[in-house]
């Protein structure tokens, strides 16, 4: 009996789309965790993956009946400059599943070894950007962020070198594709017409399928600026920043996926970088959504030729579906920033009011997660003293708060059901950047895996207070604080 029933329809695409390669074999896997209730949920079965077989696959010493195994090719504007090849360096597909629910995920091997993309690259990742994705994307999901998953991670038994030697590590990625905008430059880069044809066809098919008829490209262009708009918003309310929002780290899906030197703000400043290569801001956190519009006017820039055969005319088309991505953005922020403040009505003050608090908070450098968590804690009180405690100077806040309280007259709920409201869009725990280094360290230092599975445990129940856990709500100290995240490549 095949263990895995895969389906799949990117190999199905000419040759030119992908590179065969099988992942290159490693000396002692040893699986670290399985994400039993992913697996599940895409049809595979558990314990087949926590046996020695199954290990030997998620490491990449084994392919399955009916594996695809292929690198895709794609291109990529990399903080700005533009790399008309890049692909997979370090991941290998091993194909698809169609999962219980009926939709088609990808099973994907990152750090499964070179491949023709690597560049002369290793191929390989190492334990702790591998144990970072694992965490991250899990408490993404855990928080309703469409994006990647982590199903499986496992230790290779083997040293990578990076500025010093490293185990080494495999990831099994999970995502509705890995296409990305970059794919779609891969083509337009080459002048390729009728690849970009087949490409988007075969993205209108798996995920966008009301796109049809004559204007099915334009309707597709649509669909991917309405789901960048909606995921961009996401991320802000949450306060978290990609760190690398280059165009071959954006999926065509609406997906969070590529999670290398992100992180999530821990005191609230506009201009939060972390990444230890993004110099000079480029995609700090409030510049995530300018950014997101010009990764998508490249998009848009390689579907002109789909769109009309007379250039200058399909310019103007792709230009309308561009300019409704700033207006949907702030439509979908403004309303996720008034579900965490209890507001379930629109008014017009609204804008303002949000503004205000996040000001205050940049005045009085104050955790951003933690403010509207004690908000909502303290929504049905007459004061919210406990979160006035988080800023240096709580003058602004008071003032604030003096408006909020006024705005939430006019609201309709209760007290307590505006309360509950607010604590199921608010998390109490965030993978904070002290957290995870702290996770990553005695996992590399000392092969101590508690601290990763104690992390995940609190993670996945990002919203519902934990008692004994209270250590992972609090913001670090000034010792603790992490400044600078890496990519691991």
């Amino acid at each position: 009996m095949n263990p895995i029933a895969f389906d799949n329809s990117y190999a199905r695409l000419p040759e030119r789309f992908y590179a065969t390669v099988a992942p290159t074999p490693v000396v002692a896997p040893r699986l670290l965790r399985l994400n039993a209730p992913l697996a599940v949920q895409l049809g595979l079965d558990a314990d087949w993956l926590k046996d020695p077989e199954g290990v030997a696959m998620l490491a990449g010493n084994g392919l399955p009946v009916g594996a695809a195994s292929i690198a895709t090719a794609y291109a990529g504007h990399q903080f700005g400059g533009f790399s008309p090849q890049l692909g997979d360096g370090r991941a290998i597909l091993l194909g698809e599943v169609v999962d219980r629910d009926g939709k088609r995920r990808d099973l994907q091997l990152k750090g499964a070894g070179p491949t023709p993309f690597s560049r002369r690259g290793d191929g390989r990742a190492a334990l702790g950007p591998v144990l970072r994705e694992y965490i991250v994307s899990e408490a993404m999901a855990a928080l309703g962020v469409p994006t990647t998953r982590a199903l499986a991670a496992v230790l290779t038994g083997e040293s990578v070198r990076r500025e010093t030697s490293l185990p080494g590590a495999v990831l099994t990625r999970v995502a509705s594709s890995h296409i990305r905008i970059g794919t779609f430059q891969y083509f337009a880069a080459r002048g390729d017409v009728e690849g970009l044809r087949l490409l988007a066809d075969h993205v209108i098919v798996r995920h966008y399928p009301a796109c049809t008829g004559e204007e099915r490209y334009l309707a597709l262009l649509e669909a991917v600026v309405a789901a960048q708009a909606a995921l961009i918003a996401q991320w802000m309310t949450i306060g978290f920043i990609h760190g690398v929002m280059n165009t071959d780290n954006m999926s065509i899906a609406g997906e969070t996926i590529d999670y290398g030197p992100c992180a999530f703000m821990d005191v609230y400043h506009p201009t939060t970088v972390f990444s230890s290569i993004d110099e000079h801001g480029r995609y700090a956190y409030a510049n995530q959504p300018p950014i997101a519009r010009w990764n998508l006017t490249r998009f848009a820039e390689t579907l002109l030729p789909l769109l009309d055969d007379d250039i200058d005319k399909a310019v103007p088309i792709a230009q309308g579906a561009l300019d409704r991505f700033d207006l949907q953005f702030q439509a979908h922020l403004i309303a996720g920033f008034r579900r965490k403040l209890g507001l379930a009505t629109e008014e017009a003050e609204d804008v303002v009011l949000i503004k205000g608090l996040l000001d205050a908070m940049q005045d009085g450098e104050a955790d951003f997660t933690l403010v509207f968590r004690r908000l909502s804690e303290e929504a049905g009180q007459d004061s919210a003293e406990t979160c006035r405690s988080l800023f240096r100077d709580p003058v602004a806040f008071d003032a604030w708060e003096i408006r909020w309280r006024d705005r939430l007259r006019k609201e309709p709920a209760s007290a307590e059901a505006r309360r509950q409201a607010m604590l199921q869009v608010n998390p109490l725990y965030i993978p904070r950047n002290h957290q995870v280094e702290a996770v990553i360290e005695a996992a590399v230092e000392r092969d101590d895996f508690a601290p990763f599975e104690t992390l995940l445990g609190v993670l996945a129940r990002p919203f519902e207070a934990q008692p004994g856990r209270e250590d992972y709500e609090r913001p670090p100290a000034v010792h603790e604080r992490v400044l600078a995240t890496f990519c691991g490549t």
